[in-house]
């Protein structure tokens, strides 16, 4: 049987031409009052010109007026299921509140508040956008279908195992109506959906040179699942825990390790020895994605969340900058801060490792551990532990690999998380001494993912020669309820 959201994926993109029979997607643009993708519709008011990015998400010349979006914001319907689970720790983002489904918002300022399902923790009715809505140019409109239930099917299920081809989400689909001043080229990126700043980026610009053409070391992915993966929006403004459960399960994944697993794979797939032409769709969504990802930092996102939830996301910008040959996308904020970064510095541990991993915060911040002999852990230690040899370096890997692969370290700008992953991955234990009764943790050495594993296996030693980043190297310490980069020696 084909994974539901998948095969729900081949009926998405509908194309509603009320005031005009030109043919669906003229790049050119023509007058419309209704647009629809992804079981979402806007209604205008007027007719308006109207046409399709690169990726096949919808822009609009305005300033226009949105009637309506359908379906309809409103209360819960009476036959809604309420099926809220709470996790290992007695805990969950969610509640039984029926005030609104299928929300709009405009995002304008990444944070803790979204106005698309008041059922997450996360619900405030001020951020939910209400109909008629008067949309100005460089506004992005983001609106959502809600779920009738709560447990809903994992969007990258068939790489996951048993237990977790389920997610808690309230959110099905999510897409973005962009407003602009005037008509983009045909070959326009979407600009950022968070924001107010709307860059036209242009896929003429791509520079295909820069990817590789590596034999694949094995079966590739499937191709048409991963473009799937990468073609609509990730909503990603919401910090911490609280986005998991506002993922549409029909655009994206919900928890940040597979944001980290999903973009790795992709990120290879690019550099095998296929065609330009299937390399296209997927190049494009992850593009498309670092944009995004640009966008929401732009607006104050961070990702130095505890656990696994803030995986994945520097590399996709990082790539974005590179392929386009636009160093603006790779500048970014300071408080654009990253797990990869946040959890990788340089120490001397118990074992003799040098570079060394901590989580940073989860319930609060937490302390350093790998220096301590496992004798001297508390229980916070070994839970940490647990989520360094369950949820971290599964989704680094491969983006560490395919930024060595563009010679990408010194543009990446921290050392450690590159060292930390040839740790990881390294396939001999020179540390098997020193660990004593301690063996090495059976999860190292490899990843969730075969093709990363194989990539890593035949290419990390031949990747490019290139300069790292190189010292001052620096280490992230909490302070307060925040934290800051402070100076870090390496041994």
């Amino acid at each position: 049987m084909a994974h539901p959201v998948l095969a729900a994926s081949l009926f998405g993109l509908a194309i509603a031409l009320a005031a005009s029979p030109a043919a669906a997607g003229d790049p050119d643009g023509q007058k419309m009052t209704e647009v629809s993708q992804y079981g979402i519709t806007w209604t205008l008011d007027k007719p308006a010109l109207a046409g399709q990015f690169v990726n096949g998400d919808w822009w609009v010349v305005g300033p226009v007026t949105v009637r309506s979006v359908s379906p309809a914001p409103g209360k819960a319907p009476a036959d809604e299921k309420v099926d809220i689970r709470r996790d290992q720790w007695g805990n969950t983002s969610l509640r039984d509140d029926d005030r609104m489904r299928n929300g709009s918002m405009i995002v304008l300022k990444a944070g803790p508040a979204q106005g698309y399902d008041s059922r997450s923790g996360t619900y405030d009715e001020a951020a939910s956008v209400k109909f008629p809505l008067r949309l100005e140019p460089n506004r992005s409109l983001v609106s959502t279908i809600s779920h009738r239930s709560i447990t809903n099917p994992n969007f990258v299920a068939p790489m996951m195992w048993g237990s977790e081809r389920t997610e808690q989400v309230v959110l099905q689909a999510a897409a973005v109506l962009t407003c602009l001043p005037a008509a983009p080229p045909k070959d326009a990126f979407r600009p950022p959906y968070a924001g107010a700043e709307k860059p036209i980026l242009r896929a003429s610009d791509i520079h295909w040179d820069r990817l590789l053409a590596l034999k694949s070391p094995g079966a590739a992915p499937d191709w048409d699942q991963f473009e799937r993966y990468f073609q609509r929006v990730w909503l990603d403004h919401i910090p911490s825990w609280g986005q998991r459960s506002v993922s549409p399960n029909e655009n994206q994944p919900a928890y940040g390790r597979e944001h980290g697993r999903t973009t790795s794979i992709a990120a290879l797939m690019v550099h095998l020895d296929v065609p330009r032409q299937r390399k296209e769709k997927l190049t494009i969504g992850l593009i498309q994605r670092g944009i995004d990802l640009w966008g929401v930092c732009q607006t104050g996102m961070h990702f130095n969340h505890g656990g696994g939830h803030g995986n994945g996301r520097k590399w996709p910008i990082l790539f974005a900058s590179l392929m386009l040959d636009e160093p603006k996308l790779a500048r970014l904020p300071e408080t654009a801060v990253f797990q990869e970064d946040v959890q990788t510095y340089y120490g001397k541990g118990w074992h003799g490792q040098t570079v060394l991993y901590w989580m940073v915060n989860h319930h609060g911040p937490r302390e350093r551990y790998e220096h301590k002999q496992p004798e001297q852990w508390e229980q916070w230690d070994k839970t940490t532990e647990g989520y360094r040899v369950s949820s971290v370096a599964q989704g680094w890997i491969g983006n560490a690999l395919a930024a060595r692969l563009m010679k990408g370290i010194d543009l990446w700008g921290h050392d450690a998380f590159f060292d930390y992953c040839d740790r990881w991955m390294r396939p001999d234990d020179p540390y098997a001494e020193a660990r004593r009764e301690h063996k090495r943790p059976a999860q190292e050495g490899k990843t969730y993912d075969p093709f990363v594993d194989a990539m890593w296996k035949a290419y990390r030693a031949t990747a490019p020669e290139q300069k790292m980043h190189g010292p001052p190297y620096r280490q992230w310490v909490n302070q307060g309820s925040g934290g800051q980069w402070a100076p870090n020696n390496k041994p």
